[in-house]
């Protein structure tokens, strides 16, 4: 028998093409530990879905299939990112983001409580199917709007209990704004999974996410250097722990750290022909920048029309590299080197497109020169999503 949360993924996906991608990034976690649901994301960058089975499973499907659209369109909306000052400030912040998507959430807008009545009666509802909805006179704002609009409910009354509202709240938001990875590359991750998803279901998008998917994903828009760092980052530390075997250079008597890492990155260069000298130059020395801070495993492959040179490399070997090749270019043959002998997790790939497009099973990132090929880097975006390419 399919779990709850599994019926509640095909029903929405019968709605929209655009959930059934979404669901691909999601792991759904069964736990008691839940009052009824709860997203958080995963050190790896997968969203992660906390649910009661048995809760959910009383509520039905369409509660639940309603309930995870709430905490979809808590992601797109950005309020993920929002981080509260104290505990107080966390429960206005949550009253306002849930006013602001549940209005636009059919199923969850019939039980919704207009903000303007639950605060004027100063406290919750014994009805666990309670929701809030935007006050009477104030509909279709953003949940910043909804928070001046509570701040300014407060100078004037102040007997609403929000203790006892919080009480009865379904889902948690106890891990918006606290993120176990840096947000630069949470703000990424996000971006890259919602614009994958818009661009590959364009045409059956959910009823009035145009512009926030919009604004989310311009939001993360960074130059070349933030984008290539963030790769980086998605790509290589797990996690940090402490071991004896390796002492602590500061307290002779306390155990240092040790560090995790995933799989190698590989960065293959294009030589063959149009990017210059200034180019090679500026994209180097970012590596070497990048590789004091993660102290990663990183391997360099230069091709032409064929595999001119494989190197690991380390702090300052950017000075000794010898740009070989300039003839025509293939990327295929360094692309299945990587494949069969290094495996990557990540593959960073330096060219001016003037070449067919590889087949790359990896996470890529495409640098392109300035004189780049818009053809080559149209069929990129196409192929493996629009963040996929960033121009030098």
């Amino acid at each position: 028998m399919e779990d709850i949360i599994e019926k509640a993924w095909i029903e929405l996906g019968k709605e929209s093409i655009f959930y059934n991608y979404l669901k691909m990034y999601f792991d759904n976690i069964p736990t008691e530990n839940v009052r009824t649901i709860k997203l958080t994301i995963s050190k790896s960058g997968r969203f992660k879905i906390l649910y009661n089975p048995r809760r959910l499973k009383a509520r039905g499907v369409i509660f639940a299939k309603a309930i995870l659209k709430h905490e979809i369109f808590h992601i797109i909306h950005g309020h993920i990112f929002i981080k509260a000052k104290d505990k107080k400030d966390r429960k206005i912040w949550n009253l306002a983001m849930d006013a602001a998507i549940n209005q636009q959430i059919k199923e969850l807008d019939a039980f919704s409580v207009p903000l303007d009545v639950l605060l004027d009666e100063g406290c919750g509802t014994d009805n666990e199917n309670m929701f809030v909805g935007p006050p009477m006179n104030y509909i279709n704002k953003t949940a910043e709007e909804y928070y001046k609009w509570i701040l300014e409910f407060y100078e004037k009354s102040n007997k609403a209990d929000l203790e006892l509202i919080e009480e009865n709240r379904v889902d948690s938001h106890d891990d918006f704004g606290n993120f176990e990875m840096m947000e630069e590359i949470v703000t990424d991750l996000v971006s890259e999974v919602i614009s994958e998803a818009y661009e590959k279901s364009k045409g059956d998008l959910p009823s009035g996410l145009e512009i926030p998917i919009s604004l989310l994903i311009s939001k993360s828009q960074k130059n070349w250097k933030d984008l290539v760092r963030r790769f980086f980052g998605n790509s290589i530390v797990i996690e940090k722990y402490r071991t004896p075997l390796r002492p602590n250079r500061r307290y002779d008597n306390q155990p240092g750290w040790r560090s995790l890492f995933g799989p190698k990155i590989a960065i293959i260069i294009d030589t063959s022909g149009s990017i210059i000298e200034e180019e090679y130059s500026a994209f180097f020395s970012e590596i070497e920048k990048i590789a004091k801070i993660y102290d990663s495993r990183i391997y360099i492959v230069q091709i032409d029309n064929s595999i001119q040179n494989i190197l690991r490399y380390g702090q300052g070997d950017w000075k000794n590299i010898e740009i070989k090749g300039k003839g025509n270019t293939d990327l295929e043959p360094a692309i299945e080197y990587l494949e069969e002998n290094i495996r990557p997790e990540g593959v960073i790939i330096f060219t001016d497109g003037y070449v067919d497009l590889p087949v790359v099973k990896r996470r890529v990132l495409f640098v392109l020169s300035k004189n780049y090929n818009n053809e080559f880097k149209t069929s990129a975006e196409e192929v493996y999503g629009k963040n996929s390419t960033i121009v030098l």
